[in-house]
């Protein structure tokens, strides 16, 4: 298995890999001055590889990586410490941390990340490159949109739909449906902005420090706190 970023988000996939006894053949990176996580070679030409798992853990940036991959297969990380209903569904790219437990019938699509701890409840339906943060609660039957990202210790309560691309900050309580492209936080959980969509995912490069660049976004925007 490769990894195709070099950064805080593989150090804890290369954990999750080495606790499922998978063999690790090495790292990609965009970045040339990194050489090296974990032990691991990073390399900085992915041609040839496969398969690989995108270690990244901005959504928008790991939606171009996946884009840009074409014709290599993608694996699957599950901590052997996560409980997984054997009815849920698990796509390619998808990674599941320590602690994390899935519920049945519960739908995960492609390249999603559910963090440690995270409670993923029954008949929940989490669309392409979504980000469960650590400790989140998603009750049964919601809905996450591609690409949204749900903040730390956030819970979701039954039934409720968010949009794509949306962001919902740390601590947050969702009683009502979130749309598509906007921030929102607090309890209860209100929408702060619109985001721009667009920008987000036309971020062209990923791993190393690219990875940041919607962190940075939200600096810049002063919602720093609102992620985590």
């Amino acid at each position: 298995m490769y990894l195709y970023g070099a950064s805080g988000h593989a150090k804890v996939i290369i954990d999750i890999l080495e606790a499922s006894g998978e063999k690790i053949d090495g790292l990609v990176d965009d970045n040339p001055e990194v050489e090296q996580l974990q032990g691991y070679s990073v390399l900085h030409e992915s041609k040839g590889m496969s398969p690989f798992i995108i270690s990244i853990g901005v959504n928008a940036v790991r939606k171009k990586v996946a884009e840009k991959l074409k014709g290599v297969e993608f694996g699957k990380a599950i901590h052997p410490s996560a409980i997984v209903s054997p009815s849920a569904s698990i796509h390619e790219g998808t990674v599941v941390m320590q602690g994390a437990v899935i519920q049945a019938d519960v739908r995960i699509g492609k390249h999603c990340i559910i963090n440690t701890g995270a409670s993923v409840d029954h008949e929940c339906i989490i669309s392409d490159y979504a980000h469960i943060s650590p400790h989140s609660t998603l009750c049964g039957n919601v809905q996450i949109g591609e690409g949204s990202w749900i903040g730390a210790g956030t819970t979701v309560i039954p039934g409720v739909k968010i949009g794509r691309w949306s962001v919902v900050g740390a601590g947050s309580v969702v009683t009502k449906d979130i749309p598509d492209g906007v921030l929102a936080v607090g309890n209860r959980c209100k929408i702060i902005k619109s985001l721009d969509v667009e920008m987000l995912i036309k971020i062209k490069r990923g791993g190393g420090v690219k990875s940041n660049l919607f962190v940075y976004w939200l600096h810049k925007e002063g919602k720093q706190d609102y992620v985590a």
